[in-house]
């Protein structure tokens, strides 16, 4: 048991410190980049919206997903191109991926980009039919201008927003995850387990999937890199999941955020079952 903990207290030390340079790159790019993405939008929304929301989704993190409710909120990009977004992020588990199987992990965010493109056009083509109202009670997004100076970055982005509010809940949750994935392994027959009810941890990790934190989904990553479930359960769960940037969605629309949850939990359903009968 001693082993045990010492082990996966250094994973969970390796895994931290490299989810703190990655999260500090991406953090640098989104101030790099801001405001340039929407002029972007603006030179053909009809089928470049769907294309750029799926990009900033696939960025690790809640920035993406930060950015593209944002846009939303101001009319410039459509509910479908939302939810595909959605369906493209993985949150700060990204990070997570990135440390422990880089290259599966750029094949899923590469799949999950195609696949949100396609969710996000197929979206809004029912809503359109359907005739669903959305964004109806949404308030407006007040921006404030930012100091920029170096000690502004170290403090408010650094400290308080990835440290205080990402870092530590990361290194608990891959702790936690990696306890129970090595003592299964170890006492209580993970791989039996999860060989015998496969399918039914893809529909777990689909339901688990639709609470609005990052966290729960890195039992499903920490199972996936100890060769305990599927590409397809790892990809189910995913899809469905989108970290905390649900979060801000729900203080605008709760019922928007009802139907981008419902949307991506049957696309993702739907899609990662095909993966699963198909043998991945």
């Amino acid at each position: 048991m001693h082993s045990i903990i010492m082990k996966v207290i250094g994973e969970t030390l390796q895994v931290t410190l490299l989810v703190l340079l990655m999260m500090v790159l991406v953090d640098i790019i989104n101030v790099w980049t801001r405001g340039k993405i929407a002029l972007l939008l603006k030179q053909d929304r009809q089928w470049r919206q769907y294309v750029v929301s799926s990009a900033i989704g696939t960025v690790p993190g809640c920035v993406g997903g930060f950015t593209n409710v944002s846009l939303y909120i101001h009319g410039m990009i459509s509910f479908g191109a939302l939810v595909g977004s959605m369906a493209a992020a993985s949150g700060d588990e990204a990070f997570i991926m990135l440390a422990m199987f880089p290259k599966t992990a750029l094949i899923l965010f590469a799949l999950l980009f195609v696949t949100g493109v396609v969710t996000g056009f197929l979206v809004d083509k029912f809503v359109k039919k359907a005739n669903i109202k959305t964004c109806q009670d949404c308030p407006e997004i007040l921006y404030h201008h930012e100091e920029r100076s170096f000690q502004h970055y170290i403090k408010d982005h650094i400290w308080k927003h990835i440290i205080r509010q990402h870092l530590w809940k990361t290194a608990l949750w891959t702790f936690g995850a990696l306890i129970i994935v090595e003592f299964g392994m170890s006492y209580w027959h993970f791989d039996a387990i999860s060989s015998q009810y496969t399918f039914v941890l893809l529909l777990l990790g689909a339901a688990i999937g639709l609470i609005p934190e990052s966290g729960p989904h890195l039992l499903f990553v920490t199972m996936f890199a100890n060769g305990l479930i599927p590409f397809s359960v790892l990809f189910t769960s995913s899809f469905v999941q989108d970290g905390h940037s649900m979060l801000p969605m729900l203080s605008y629309s709760v019922k928007d955020s009802i139907y981008i949850k419902i949307f991506n939990i049957t696309f993702g359903v739907a899609i990662g079952s095909l993966l699963y009968i198909i043998g991945f």
